[in-house]
């Protein structure tokens, strides 16, 4: 299985997808969760994806006809997918947590001007 980078958008993408895992979610309500414009966010799902974390369908052509809005694509995460996002997501939170008294004491002192 491919790997994928933890980045800060991937971990805001996964969240409100591990909030209720049995929830579908169409890509534009992702992109107003996770904060992130569609151009960041499409592409992230599409790479959960391709590992296998994520599935999507598209609605039903009758329900956006009848409401008259373009049709949606929507997204779950996968029952494994939830598994590995959540494992990943603690090794991210546990890799910053370790690195900020590093960075923290690295930096320089002059008094007190940042």
């Amino acid at each position: 299985m491919a790997t994928l980078r933890m980045t800060l958008q991937t971990q805001l993408v996964l969240r409100p997808l591990l909030e209720d895992p049995a929830r579908q979610r169409y890509g534009l309500e992702l992109c107003e969760l996770a904060g992130l414009p569609s151009g960041t966010v499409y592409p992230i799902l599409a790479r959960l994806g391709q590992v296998g974390w994520v599935d999507s369908a598209w609605e039903d052509p009758a329900v956006h006809e009848e409401v008259g809005r373009p049709r949606r694509r929507f997204y779950r995460i996968t029952h494994d997918g939830a598994e590995q996002a959540r494992d990943a997501l603690a090794r991210a939170y546990r890799s910053r947590k370790q690195s900020l008294p590093g960075r923290a004491a690295a930096r320089p002192t002059d008094g007190g001007v940042p």
